[in-house]
């Protein structure tokens, strides 16, 4: 667990990844200090490398307004950001894609992207079927998000496949309804994942590393399955798209609860959301967010059927909680492991594994972190105020010099 790994061009100092995790730090498309700090306390905490979520290739793709996007005005706090995490000996990823069915609409100012229209019941939205221009955009929009990636001093991009944002609904057969060349079998479905990856590969070749996070089902019946999702992992991997895969599960739109197994905080929800969604989750919301029970190394059963079908290295997600469950994904053949909420509840968590191999995560899976990124992801039981600091939104709060604040910042 604590040797070098690597993942094509990039060595890291050891095989803990910390995952991505929506920070709800990012103020309209810019770094804040108070991300950067967020990502530094992993880096200092041990981490082979810290994830950046997430950074959506396009307008319309955000599932949050404030989302960071790849413009010039956020480069020089990106630039600020890797630099800080690299001076405490980590790499740092930037996930990157489309949220589709899953954007914010009313955020956005336009309607969310989904293989076939639909209307969202969580969001109390509809969305329009995307063109094939539209994707032709995106697909393009991932490659110039990986060339600004490069450019802002990041090591790998993670490529968002998973969770029935944009790539992965049209994966889906219980959402992707088309009957052109991106519908119908599934070589049609996993052609826009295909095309995604190739473009980001095209616009960074070897000089950074690319990772795909690739649902393995969507926890919805008549959704994207294990069967399915080991033959689209062996095309990426034919294809040469790929130095590295993670995966994962469930679906932002179907079934939130699908990957985080453990409790299902309602209220909590409930709590962040304006109306009419506060009234409907509160009415509704123990059909919509089911309860899974949590188990150490949950993903694990699943994934191994993958890892036995293809030979690039693995990352495993879900449930890494202690060194009894990264040495059992080593022994497994998998090459690295992320880690989420046990770090949101103790950052240092790498190093105090490493000290201790018997130190368990003080994490109890009640969840109540994850309405948190409306204002500061965080556990709840370690700052129950807001991770937001009062300089956030403010020209002084942003992660570059005051004399890069533009003034066209000051309006609007």
């Amino acid at each position: 667990m604590f040797s070098p790994g690597r993942i094509g061009p990039l060595t890291l100092r050891n095989r803990t990844i910390k995952a991505a995790t929506y920070e709800g730090l990012s103020h309209r498309g810019r770094v804040t200090q108070d991300l950067v700090d967020f990502h530094v306390a992993y880096a200092r905490g041990g981490v082979g490398m810290t994830t950046v979520a997430y950074c959506a290739v396009d307008k319309d793709g955000r599932t949050d307004r404030h989302q960071i996007l790849w413009t010039d005005e956020a480069m020089p706090g990106l630039r600020v950001l890797t630099d800080a995490v690299h001076a405490e000996g980590a790499a740092i990823s930037a996930q990157i894609g489309h949220g589709g069915p899953v954007a914010e609409a009313r955020g956005n100012g336009s309607p969310a992207l989904a293989p076939s229209a639909r209307v969202n019941v969580i969001a109390m939205n509809k969305s329009r079927e995307a063109t094939v221009a539209d994707l032709r955009r995106i697909v393009a929009a991932h490659g110039h998000a990986a060339r600004k990636a490069v450019e802002a001093g990041f090591d790998a991009v993670e490529v968002h496949l998973g969770h029935n944002y944009l790539a992965s609904s049209f994966l889906s057969p219980k959402l992707n309804h088309r009957d052109d060349e991106y519908g119908g079998g599934l070589r049609n479905r996993a052609r826009l994942a295909r095309e995604v990856m190739q473009a980001v590969r095209d616009a960074v070749g070897d000089r950074i590393a690319i990772i795909a996070k690739l649902n393995m089902d969507d926890g919805a019946p008549g959704g994207f399955w294990l069967d399915e999702a080991i033959p689209v992992a062996q095309w990426l991997e034919a294809d040469g798209t790929l130095d590295a895969l993670e995966l994962t599960a469930g679906s932002s739109l179907l079934n939130p609860m699908y990957l985080f197994k453990g409790d299902v905080p309602i209220d909590e929800f409930a709590g962040v959301m304006p109306q009419p969604i506060k009234a409907g989750v509160k009415m509704i919301g123990h059909r919509l967010l089911k309860h899974y029970p949590y188990t150490d190394g949950f993903l694990l059963e699943d994934a191994r059927q993958v890892r036995a079908a293809v030979d690039l290295p693995m990352i495993l997600l879900g449930g890494v909680t202690s060194r009894d469950v990264m040495d059992t994904a080593m022994a497994g053949g998998f090459a690295f492991v992320a880690m989420a909420r046990a770090l949101l509840r103790e950052p240092d968590l790498v190093n105090r594994i490493q000290a201790d191999a018997a130190r368990r995560s003080l994490c109890i899976h009640c969840n109540k972190c994850m309405p948190t990124n409306y204002t500061g992801t965080r556990c709840v039981l370690v700052e129950r105020r807001t991770s937001r600091t009062a300089s956030w939104g403010k020209p002084e709060g942003y992660a570059s010099s005051p004399g890069e604040w533009d003034a066209s910042h000051h309006s609007g």
